[in-house]
């Protein structure tokens, strides 16, 4: 299953850390991990999913692919800016949120949109989004989500 992790691209080092360790859950769990590609959450999840083998893949807003985190693995430049949100989420089976501002809060809209399962760990408050403590209960929520479809 291929993973779309959404946040903000500055957390403080709580939030990073989650968001690290849902990476690593998801690589472990021979997930694909989907995400944006820059910094903050995108980077701890890629960077969680590279310390156990998992791949990643960064959906960049610019054009250059260099502009990419160290611990993407595809990075696909768009040129698109906060346009290729719906990319993101799009190419996911399910998603999972941590913290998070307005960017985050489109694409849980845009996840609700396609029919995704969404998790959210410390982030908006939406219908449609499975309030969760852990990232254990994030992976296994959208786990027990798609495989219900």
């Amino acid at each position: 299953m291929r993973v779309s992790v959404i946040g903000g691209s500055t957390v403080d080092p709580d939030d990073y850390e989650t968001a690290r360790e849902v990476g690593r859950l998801l690589g472990k769990r021979d997930h694909e991990v989907i995400c944006g590609g820059l910094t903050g959450v995108m980077e701890a999840v890629c960077r969680g999913a590279s310390e156990v083998g998992g791949r990643t893949i960064g959906v960049l807003p610019g054009s250059d692919r260099a502009a990419a985190n160290e611990y993407v693995d595809v990075a696909v430049a768009t040129g698109m800016g906060s346009t290729r949100n719906a990319l993101v989420v799009l190419n996911g089976d399910a998603a999972i949120a941590v913290d998070g501002s307005t960017g985050t809060l489109s694409e849980i809209g845009l996840a609700l949109d396609y029919g995704r399962p969404v998790a959210g760990i410390d982030t908006h408050d939406v219908a449609g989004v499975e309030a969760v403590e852990t990232p254990e209960e994030a992976v296994t929520h959208v786990e027990d989500r798609t495989q219900s479809k």
